[in-house]
């Protein structure tokens, strides 16, 4: 067998498209032995990370591609770019807290969460991201199918979830509850984004009952970086975190 069919065999793509090249480069420029298996064996993991990233990508399911480099932060306070600056390192993921995302249509919220979610994929972390509508279809749908159970594993093992547009959309109880048992289970196992246009004070026009609102409350608030990025002034992000206080 040939290196190019050896290659396909073990499934070493960049070994199949380029070990001939490096070959007469090696000849060409006397190339020993290790320096040339180290170049083919770092061009091999390369290719790999790089379609790694790829796939975390497609499968993150961006309904578009923002970057936290293109996130423009000079627009809001210099309290609200500190925070910024400490989420950025994903320190956030690995200590599996979550952040909530607090503010009006063209806040920045999606874009920022996306840029994130982004950047973690980069770093090798498995991301979804999901709007909260289309979760309660998906949920409703594996119920229909008796595929719940799995669906809640599938969610579990995601580095970080981010679920966009909370309160666009309230929920009927079974929806409220579907969606509660599912949270419950992912605390302490992975990070949540969500971003919404409502502070928590006014969840329950979302969830309807007001115990199961502050259940939810309790578990996403828990270990949470709580932002309002209005850009309005931070008497609302205040206010959040007072009403907050008072249901401990």
């Amino acid at each position: 067998m040939t290196i190019v069919e050896i290659a396909a065999e073990l499934r070493l793509p960049y070994t199949r498209n380029n070990s001939q090249m490096l070959l007469d480069e090696a000849k060409h420029v006397q190339m020993g032995h290790e320096e040339f298996l180290t170049r083919l064996l770092e061009g091999e993991l390369e290719l790999r990370r790089e379609n790694g990233v790829k796939n975390r990508l497609r499968y993150a399911k961006f309904p578009y591609r923002k970057y936290l480099e293109d996130f423009d932060v000079s627009k809001y306070e210099p309290e609200i770019r500190s925070k910024f600056n400490e989420l950025n390192t994903l320190n956030f993921i690995k200590e599996k807290e979550n952040i909530i995302l607090i503010g009006s249509p063209g806040s920045g919220k999606s874009h920022y969460s996306i840029g994130l979610g982004i950047r973690a994929c980069m770093e090798g972390m498995k991301v979804l991201f999901i709007s909260v509508p289309n979760l309660i279809i998906e949920l409703k749908e594996a119920m229909s199918l008796n595929q719940l159970n799995n669906y809640k594993k599938k969610f579990e093992k995601y580095d970080l979830v981010i679920l966009d547009e909370l309160g666009y959309v309230s929920f009927e109880q079974e929806g409220c509850e579907i969606i509660f048992n599912l949270l419950s289970n992912r605390t302490d196992k992975g990070s949540i984004i969500i971003t919404t246009n409502l502070a928590f004070d006014r969840w329950e026009e979302i969830f309807k009952d007001p115990m199961l609102t502050g259940a939810i409350v309790d578990r996403l608030a828990h270990k949470a970086h709580i932002m309002d990025i209005s850009r309005e002034t931070s008497y609302r992000y205040e206010e959040t975190i007072s009403w907050l206080n008072s249901k401990k």
